[in-house]
């Protein structure tokens, strides 16, 4: 029975050293495959994908920006409504304690 290889994970930053290195030539990607452990078809798949999103890196940020922006209003106003509700469960404690104590 054979045994099952653990499929390796790489990271984007490892991905994209590999594919910047057999674009300019820097290595042939044979020596880059032996060298890192990877197939010439994973390289390959890699060269793929880099080139094909490589106009998103001259995309503006504006639709990412615009996007957070808003998401910070939303967390902002979230924590305004929990900051008053933090505020009224104090008010309502302290009139509990004062009213318990002229009970007493």
């Amino acid at each position: 029975m054979a045994t099952k290889r653990k499929r390796e994970r790489f990271t984007p930053e490892f991905k994209a050293e590999v594919v910047i290195a057999a674009l300019s030539g820097e290595r042939s990607e044979a020596e880059l495959c032996r060298r890192h452990n990877i197939t010439a078809a994973q390289l390959s798949q890699w060269k793929r994908q880099f080139v094909e999103n490589a106009a998103t890196l001259f995309e503006s940020n504006r639709k990412q920006s615009d996007a957070s922006a808003e998401r910070i209003a939303e967390l902002e106003q979230l924590a305004g409504r929990l900051a008053q509700a933090v505020d009224i469960q104090k008010k309502a404690l302290d009139w509990i304690a004062l009213n318990r104590s002229e009970e007493e």
